[in-house]
């Protein structure tokens, strides 16, 4: 039975159960509060729970997307133990539906890292122990156009600990990152670049040197001096915030606030300026984010030319 659950926790990614959980304490809160009870599964209870939060009840409104997540939450929670959740029940697909229609407004996108700017944050970086750890994530991150979860997530050989979801095989050539990501097991080619300054393969080589790094995670943590690896596999979160240093310190998009630059870059900025940036057939780029259609690939290129087929003239006006 422990064996049974183990693989059912693995279904989802550990992000994805923390949220789920986060989800489920809100509603039976909110139940409570209610007088209500969350199981077995009310549907009409749920559909007051979805407006509540549309409306700014509990306690501001939320976004149709997060809305859309937590419902999702619930159902999984409600599989748990053992209920089924109908989302097409009227109660319940009505709301969501009116919600949508009066509240839905388009993906707030990050923005994108250009090839100017990666480089002009990897300069922010010292030369100790610590700035060529986060060198290389950042110049692998980009050059793999990885998630965060994937950069850290790496060992230097197969199956070197139990929280490994890949690894990395150093070439002549480059880089060689094999991957069980959110899609899928998928492998990365990652070339090396023209000059050492900016080459995730050579930055990648020489934290390794440096930390002495053989076995188990690649990227970890630091001793407080700075002056040793430990063995502690970094968290994902490590990434999002030297991704939002790095950009105040090498002064991109300075003409606005420091709060709105700090909102305007994440992890995913990364994926998306490899997407962006990269000139060559977009079927490239969307194997090496590992995308299922090109139609997500094409959202992440924030400078596309979307006028390159002029279907008007096409059309003959």
């Amino acid at each position: 039975m422990d064996t049974a659950r183990d693989y059912a926790r693995a279904a989802a990614s550990d992000n994805t159960l923390k949220a789920y959980a986060k989800d489920w304490a809100h509603f039976a809160r909110w139940c409570r509060m209610k007088g209500a009870e969350p199981v077995p599964p009310s549907s009409e209870m749920i559909g007051l729970y979805l407006a509540d939060l549309a409306a700014g009840s509990a306690p501001r409104a939320l976004s149709v997307s997060t809305i859309d997540r937590r419902l999702s939450g619930l159902a999984w929670n409600y599989a748990q133990r053992g209920f089924s959740l109908d989302r097409k029940n009227r109660h319940i697909a009505a709301v969501l539906a009116g919600i949508k229609r009066r509240h839905a407004r388009p993906p707030v996108q990050k923005e994108a890292i250009l090839p100017e700017d990666i480089v002009a944050m990897v300069a922010t970086l010292p030369f100790d122990l610590r700035g060529l750890r986060d060198r290389a994530i950042l110049l692998l991150g980009y050059a793999g156009g990885l998630r965060r979860s994937e950069i850290v997530c790496l060992d230097v050989h197969k199956d070197d600990t139990p929280g490994s979801r890949g690894w990395v095989e150093i070439l002549d050539k480059g880089a060689l990152l094999t991957l069980n990501a959110k899609t899928g097991w998928r492998e990365v080619a990652i070339g090396r670049g023209s000059r050492d300054q900016t080459c995730p393969v050579h930055a990648l080589e020489q934290w390794l040197h440096f930390a002495k790094i053989d076995f188990g995670p690649i990227f970890t943590g630091t001793s407080r001096d700075g002056k040793r690896a430990s063995e502690t596999r970094l968290n994902d979160k490590h990434v999002a915030r030297l991704i939002k240093r790095t950009v105040l310190d090498a002064g991109i998009r300075s003409d606005l606030p420091e709060k709105d630059r700090l909102a305007l870059f994440s992890g995913h900025s990364l994926r998306a300026g490899l997407a962006s940036s990269a000139e060559v057939d977009e079927r490239y780029v969307q194997k090496q984010l590992g995308h299922a259609s090109v139609e997500m690939t094409r959202r992440y290129q924030r400078r596309r030319d979307r006028f390159r087929v002029n279907l008007t003239k096409a059309a003959g006006l």
